[in-house]
């Protein structure tokens, strides 16, 4: 049982991921590489928090959002001026960067050693220790990150989002600031992994840069474009088909090191069929091409 709730609390946190991203690519067409960076940012956040200063659980959360919101910015200022795959390139490029940062700054993220200890979380005199506290907590920021993009993308707000990606210049015709538009969007995006990242760490207890690399980026792509793009159902579809579908692979008996790799070999393949049969997605509402 404990391993099923465990698999579900992994869902609900990539749900979060998947739903923020969704904001950026599925309803401003601008496919970032970066998700996972502003992800370890929230939990490098947290756990030194926590770890060095004892702050609590909420207190870690927020400050992990505002730092993703403030390094996001300084990102996107310049980069959201380039288009479509010079965008996708410098989302790359910072990806790497804040790697070799969670990797080699020995003195405050410890490198590939990793910050143990992380405590869990105590909301409100709720001492969350259980799977199922952890599920019921996971599920309610997947609940908030869901309600967040759904009134964003029901606004005016979110129609410009949408027009940018019919049509950026388009818009720009009828006097929309776009730059600050995707500006927005892109810290919100990075708020809400950061989140993400905060609760993970609390949930593990253990982070190092492992759990952030770039494979964890394209990962978080791979659930929006199975799951479809552009409609808020599509990450959760996404995110669940892509954690639980690689633990079946646990009980066929496989070596572990071969079922590692078959889970890479899944990925991919599910990414490829997608694109060429069904390029919106199992429910999305746009493909990622215009």
């Amino acid at each position: 049982m404990d391993y099923l709730l465990h698999i579900l609390v992994l869902a609900s946190i990539f749900t979060v991921l998947a739903i923020s991203l969704d904001l950026l690519a599925g309803n401003s067409g601008l496919l970032s590489l970066s998700q996972a960076a502003f992800y370890g940012l929230g939990a490098y956040t947290s756990a030194l928090l926590a770890v060095q200063l004892a702050a609590p659980f909420l207190v870690g959360v927020l400050a992990g959002m505002a730092v993703a919101v403030l390094i996001s910015l300084i990102v996107s200022l310049p980069s959201l001026r380039l288009h479509d795959d010079y965008f996708v390139i410098a989302t790359f490029g910072f990806q790497m960067i804040l790697f070799s940062i969670f990797n080699n700054w020995m003195n405050v993220t410890h490198g590939p050693l990793g910050i143990p200890g992380i405590p869990q979380p105590v909301i409100f005199g709720w001492h969350v220790t259980s799977h199922l506290d952890f599920l019921i907590l996971s599920v309610a920021f997947a609940f908030i990150a869901y309600f967040i993009v759904w009134r964003i993308t029901s606004s005016p707000f979110g129609r410009v989002l949408h027009a940018i990606r019919q049509d950026e210049v388009f818009a720009q015709a009828h006097g929309k600031n776009t730059l600050y538009f995707k500006v927005t969007a892109f810290a919100v995006c990075a708020a809400l992994a950061a989140s993400a990242g905060s609760l993970y760490a609390h949930y593990i207890t253990y982070i190092d840069p492992t759990s952030f690399t770039v494979m964890d980026s394209i990962l978080i792509i791979s659930m929006v474009i199975i799951g479809g793009a552009g409609s808020l159902w599509g990450p959760l579809v996404g995110a669940i088909i892509l954690v639980t579908l690689p633990e079946a692979l646990r009980f066929i008996g496989l070596p572990s090191a071969l079922a590692a790799n078959l889970r890479q070999i899944i990925y991919g393949s599910l990414l490829v069929i997608m694109m060429m049969f069904r390029p919106r997605g199992l429910v999305g509402k746009y493909g990622f091409s215009k």
